[in-house]
């Protein structure tokens, strides 16, 4: 967006207020966070048109095929510049008609077509300002291809040797106790469903503490007197945002580790509650626990231990929230372990 030059009394210039040219240049951004065909980018080629005081702008894909903001120049003309632009990959024409290549990453993604008064200098920031967004575009979805395939790595991580136990119990109890059997198949479609099928980015803390139920429920059925659970949270919670299925592993890993390998009974505490604009989420077992050294090396994913997706778990919310979240395991040999989850209570951005 142009500024006017503004000037103090006596007639000498006042300072420029850069904030409009800022915002311009981000609103360029954002339309343009879905390439050169996305559906804003008319908006990004107004954007540009305005920031540079041109006659017209316009951008174009790999197809040639330009979107365009203000007047047009003549087609044929600009359709020769920009095919020469694409085909050699270098700026075609000069002002006040131009089309310049436009590389992201390196590799040629489309062009920009300029008409209008405007200098070499201006020139090379028009471009600069629209490669830097298409390049900032392709990282976000690179994070988030990243982020599902995270996503799926946890799934496939999720115990194959409970599915197993679980349909044994329930095969074992269809003629004994046709009605509890027929209550743990529906727990164990519920647990399958939350935790194999497809979902959102983020989920609320209510659904993650009911697939934590529906597994324990399973569990139970599995282990018997063995398991004791105790699971506490505080309304206030529940409706926190928090990313889809980071609670499950925790609790497989607690029952796991610090249940399943005892003779005896063992016991899985699940508790939430807010601490000021934090919401916490503690998992601790009674088990045997482990040397504080080799649950660093997991966490940092340098271990090739059998626990279910606690480095995993940890980058996603690193990821989402920055380096001061993320998981904090307490343990020692023979003292159990405690894994707490620490999360803003609201995050922008971050919704169910």
């Amino acid at each position: 967006m142009p500024v006017p030059a503004l000037r103090q009394r006596g007639g000498a210039p006042a300072r420029t207020d850069p904030a409009p040219v800022l915002a311009a240049a981000r609103k360029i951004t954002e339309d343009l966070k879905d390439g050169l065909g996305g559906g804003s980018t008319r908006r990004a080629a107004h954007g540009l048109r305005r920031l540079f005081t041109l006659d017209g702008v316009g951008l174009t894909d790999l197809s040639g095929q330009l979107t365009w903001s203000g007047r047009p120049a003549d087609d044929t003309r600009t359709a020769a510049l920009v095919d020469k632009a694409l085909h050699t990959e270098a700026p075609a024409g000069r002002a006040p008609l131009l089309a310049v290549p436009l590389h992201a990453h390196d590799e040629l993604v489309g062009a920009l077509v300029l008409a209008g008064d405007i200098g070499a200098a201006a020139v090379r920031e028009a471009a600069d300002l629209v490669i830097q967004a298409l390049e900032r575009g392709t990282l976000e979805a690179s994070a988030e291809h990243a982020a599902a395939a995270e996503l799926r790595a946890l799934r496939a991580e999720i115990s194959p040797h409970f599915v197993y136990n679980a349909l044994t119990v329930i095969a074992s109890l269809v003629r004994s106790d046709p009605d509890r059997a027929r209550d743990l198949m529906l727990d164990f479609a519920d647990y399958t469903r939350y935790s194999l099928a497809r979902h959102g980015e983020y989920t609320m803390v209510a659904e993650e503490f009911r697939a934590v139920e529906t597994y324990l429920a399973l569990q139970r059925a599995v282990l018997g007197d063995r398991l004791r659970v105790q699971i506490r949270v505080a309304p206030e919670i529940l409706a926190v945002a928090v990313p889809y299925l980071v609670l499950e592993p925790l609790v497989e890993n607690a029952v796991r580790h610090g249940v399943e390998p005892r003779s005896g009974t063992g016991t899985v505490q699940v508790h939430g509650e807010a601490e000021g604009n934090d919401c916490v989420i503690s998992v601790e077992d009674d088990g045997e626990g482990m040397d504080p050294e080799r649950a660093q090396a997991i966490l940092a994913g340098r271990s090739g231990s059998d626990r279910v997706g606690l480095a995993n778990v940890d980058r996603r919310l690193r990821s989402v929230y920055g380096a001061w979240y993320g998981l904090v395991v307490e343990t020692a040999a023979g003292a159990g372990t405690r894994v707490v989850v620490r999360v803003p209570r609201f995050q922008p951005g971050v919704l169910p």
